[in-house]
């Protein structure tokens, strides 16, 4: 099978963000890029009964290469952040905090210094309709330079060199939501971190953690 480990942890990444409360139903999708082709979930299959054989393979221009069902009808927003950028896996979501504060800011201001994860202050993309080539549009320049992004009236995306890294940033982009929305709910008046403090937030993030192994 095409891409058999990818699609396996395709499958894995979906039941990982069903545990955790972070879809609802079948909503959200995960992809991977292996060279010119893409894994996807597919549209509409169940994650309790999902199998690494559902998730679907298709080239860049969306033509399916291997897998016998329809892929996520969000195929043209993964392969619009493939071909923008730098992002090797992708995982959206609708999560409530990030879906909620969607709602209400075009951008999430700097209220935890988590941001630098993901570059930077975290960008809120327009609404447009799931599926369609307007919001892959949206998604790609709200991803610009980041490796998240809310969608407006819709859940969240999170990119990454890999999927486990795409999928490490699931939670703290939730979190960060989290901690906006209850602090704009006490109606005081909310201290932010600086653009310079953010600045020195992304440096130190840069080099968090083990150094990577060669």
């Amino acid at each position: 099978m095409l891409l058999e480990n990818e699609r396996q942890q395709i499958v894995d990444t979906c039941l990982y963000m069903q545990r955790h409360g972070l879809v609802v139903g079948t909503a959200g999708n995960v992809s991977v890029r292996v060279g010119d082709l893409v894994a996807i979930s597919p549209s509409g299959v169940e994650y309790d009964v999902m199998t690494a054989a559902d998730v679907v393979v298709t080239d860049l221009a969306g033509t399916i290469v291997d897998g016998s069902l329809k892929p996520s009808s969000e195929l043209p927003l993964h392969l619009a952040v493939y071909h923008s950028g730098p992002a090797m896996a992708v995982t959206h979501n609708h999560a409530p905090a990030s879906t909620a504060l969607g709602l209400v800011v075009d951008e999430i201001p700097l209220s935890h210094y988590y941001s630098g994860m993901f570059g930077g202050p975290v960008r809120v993309a327009p609404f447009a309709m799931f599926g369609t080539d307007q919001l892959a549009i949206n998604v790609a320049e709200a991803l610009r330079d980041r490796s998240g992004a809310l969608m407006a009236n819709h859940g969240a995306i999170t990119t990454g060199p890999t999927l486990a890294k795409a999928l490490s940033l699931l939670p703290y982009l939730e979190y960060i939501c989290e901690i906006q929305l209850r602090a704009m709910a006490t109606g005081a008046a909310i201290k932010y971190v600086s653009d310079a403090e953010m600045e020195q937030a992304i440096i130190g993030m840069s080099t968090y953690g083990q150094p990577q192994k060669n």
